[in-house]
């Protein structure tokens, strides 16, 4: 029969054995460093692209990663922006919501020594994010201010739909617009509305211009998302086939309906493209990088029905 002391030293001699073979568990349980993604709203697939492509890379790259969603509102930004920083994030991809109210949110982590990319949309700083990779909105806005004129003609009703006041994208793109169609004066804005980027929004909108100027030819939308409500609206009116719709993104929806000659054009921005390149940027810092440019243009190409075929999931084939 075997004695309690026996059993004590088997028990130990397991236990020295174990500790040999198995990791420990502070080994276990060793954390991944981490990069919060924060979005100006996940109710648009354009952003939702942004989001989850940045998420993406960040993981291949080795960290954890979280998708934070601001529902485009800078108090619910703000308060992302609290929970990061309290959790111990190590950088932070960011489409902000807002080019000044963002700012206070973005210094915040500065003071706490993470660094902020800012991806598509740009903060009114350039003492707060350690990078804005930003498309190029107003040279996009006039190729497609250029191709509005080729395809609708040098006269004629035409409306604009706006997206949120406080984003820099939103008048960088209408200014780029209108730089060129401004130069005929036999082209009217008979309605100039916000559609605040979003698609229902875009189609409420719509519905209104087209009950107040039942004789537009075209209508400009600041992004693909409204682009797809105004469509909507148009077909419920049985104006689809003689109102042109132009958008701005680069979103599978719209690109669809170029290929199917439904709507015009937009301009391609390439979500997936900065996306992983701020998660790179990132990753660049963490592992002790400071160079970077404040500002990253990134060049939009201008998608119609002729060269619609190179370009599909966000992006080029």
């Amino acid at each position: 029969m075997k004695t309690p002391l026996f059993k004590l030293l088997l028990a130990a001699s397991l236990a020295v054995l174990a500790s040999l073979f198995l990791p420990t568990a502070s080994a276990q349980t060793a954390a991944k460093d981490k990069i919060a993604v924060v979005v100006s709203t996940l109710n648009n697939p354009w952003f939702v692209v942004l989001g989850e492509t940045a998420k993406a890379r960040a993981v291949e790259l080795g960290y954890d990663a979280t998708i934070f969603d601001s529902q485009n509102d800078t108090a619910k930004e703000a308060a992302n922006f609290e929970n990061i920083i309290a959790g111990g994030y190590k950088a932070i991809l960011f489409n902000p919501t807002d080019a000044n109210g963002s700012i206070a949110s973005v210094l915040k982590a500065k003071a706490a020594g993470i660094p902020v990319f800012c991806i598509d949309r740009e903060i009114n700083a350039t003492n707060a994010a350690t990078s804005q990779m930003l498309s190029d909105s107003y040279s996009g806005c006039v190729k497609l201010g250029q191709y509005f004129v080729k395809t609708v003609g040098k006269e004629g009703e035409y409306a604009e739909l706006l997206g949120i006041v406080g984003d820099n994208n939103t008048w960088n793109r209408s200014k780029g617009f209108h730089s060129v169609v401004d130069r005929y004066p036999g082209l009217k804005m008979v309605a100039q509305q916000s559609g605040e980027f979003d698609r229902a929004k875009g189609l409420e909108v719509m519905e209104s211009i087209l009950q107040a100027h039942p004789n537009i030819k075209a209508v400009f939308c600041g992004n693909d998302a409204m682009a797809m409500g105004a469509y909507q609206a148009l077909v419920t009116a049985n104006k689809a086939d003689v109102v042109k719709v132009f958008g701005f993104d680069g979103a599978d929806d719209v690109v669809k309906l170029i290929a199917e000659g439904k709507i015009a054009a937009t301009g391609m921005q390439f979500p997936k493209l900065m996306a992983r390149q701020a998660a790179e940027y990132a990753d660049s810092y963490v592992k002790g990088k400071r160079d970077f440019a404040q500002k990253i243009p990134v060049p939009v190409e201008l998608v119609t029905q002729q060269n619609v075929s190179k370009y599909g999931d966000y992006g080029k084939k």
